[in-house]
């Protein structure tokens, strides 16, 4: 028994001799970390921005598919509605842009004028003041309605503005229109929601 000893320790040196270090290393090196367990879910990333008064405020950053997300109805066709109105949505969707020119009322203007629902071009300056006008000067008439969703297509939807010209647009079936084109209406508050019947 004696005589296989040194034999066994002379060969335990001889082979730590020959392996590299690097395999020693990579066998020595602590074991990785446990993967987090998967019904715990790390909190959303958030992204700092400043607002128009300097303030700086978080949201949340969406990274994956939202099944439950927002989704807003098609405008239906009244079919009371002046037939012109909605060949007048059409009108201002083949002539609007991607982004908008801060012509809305001039665009929308031009596009009652070309579908026949005015006899002559709207004379206010301002956005904000285009239902007032329809309603005296071409027998237009305003909805009880809040939600520019619930507008019928070809309705013009005048929005209000401090210190501004407002917003103006009509309603289309997927959509709004003025000088360019928007899934989703103005966020200016609501004046009213006009049509010609």
């Amino acid at each position: 028994m004696r005589k296989g000893f040194p034999f066994t320790v002379i060969l335990g040196i001889c082979c730590t001799a020959f392996i590299p270090a690097k395999v020693c290393a990579l066998n020595m090196s602590a074991p990785y970390p446990k993967t987090p367990h998967p019904t715990t879910t790390p909190p959303p990333a958030q992204f700092t921005f400043k607002d128009a008064s300097g303030k700086e405020k978080s949201i949340d950053v969406v990274s994956q598919y939202r099944p439950d997300k927002i989704s807003r109805p098609l405008a239906k066709p009244d079919r009371n509605l002046d037939p012109k109105l909605m060949r007048a949505a059409t009108i201002a969707e083949e002539r609007a842009h991607a982004h908008s020119r801060s012509q809305c009322w001039h665009y929308v203007k031009e596009a009652l004028v070309a579908a026949g629902v005015v006899s002559s071009r709207p004379k206010t300056a301002y956005a904000k003041q285009a239902g007032q006008e329809l309603v005296s000067s071409y027998g237009f008439k305003k909805l009880p309605l809040q939600d520019p969703y619930q507008a019928p297509v070809g309705s013009v939807l005048v929005y209000n503005a401090k210190r501004a010209a407002g917003h103006v647009e009509i309603r289309t079936k997927d959509g709004f229109v003025s000088d360019f084109r928007s899934k989703t209406p103005s966020r200016r508050p609501l004046l009213g929601v006009f049509i010609k019947g």
